[in-house]
């Protein structure tokens, strides 16, 4: 499902982070490390190579809500944005630091002049928030900086599965249709 914010097209679909070959950034939804782990951050290193753990090591650790910049190495895109999201019931307060791995992660794009950014659903998975409240905070903060994001034409959101398509395709139609 597509939508239209300010000059940014606004893409919900299913598929795999690491397969977004249309893309210059994808975001890596990273444990403070910035290492190898599971989920996300798994993916995203194996198939990068190895040649990412090199790179992030002097720029960890980073606090939840921060975002950082590398080469993609053997992935098809041009940059890996890492950004740490909160855990959920420990992290507090968890939208905002949620919405700050959106802003900060935008911001490095258009910092970086990168038109197109590929997002996962940043701490739904082991970090246990909840999606339908993860899609409420992505989707209105992407709707918030829109106007700022001069250079920025694609955001896509890349869901792991049917459901978390659904739960967000839900509050983007909530959301951008106000």
């Amino acid at each position: 499902m597509n939508f239209q914010i300010e000059e940014i097209l606004l893409e919900l679909i299913q598929g795999d982070i690491t397969d977004q070959k249309d893309i210059e950034a994808v975001v890596n939804a990273a444990n403070a490390q910035l290492k190898i782990g599971g989920g996300v951050a798994g993916a995203i290193h194996r198939a990068a190579g190895p040649e990412l753990e090199k790179a992030c090591r002097n720029l960890a650790p980073i606090n939840p809500g921060e975002a950082v910049i590398t080469e993609a190495f053997q992935l098809p895109n041009q940059y890996v944005i890492h950004t740490l999201g909160p855990v959920y019931g420990r992290d507090k307060p968890e939208a905002d630091i949620l919405g700050r791995c959106y802003k900060n992660s935008l911001k490095l794009a258009a910092a970086n002049r990168i038109k197109s950014i590929a997002f996962p659903a940043i701490s739904t998975g082991a970090f246990g928030y909840p999606t339908e409240e993860a899609a409420e905070v992505s989707i209105r903060t992407v709707k918030e900086m829109a106007s700022e994001l001069k250079n920025i034409k694609i955001i896509r959101f890349v869901l792991y599965n049917k459901d978390d398509l659904r739960t967000f395709e839900s509050q983007a139609n909530k959301i951008l249709t106000q």
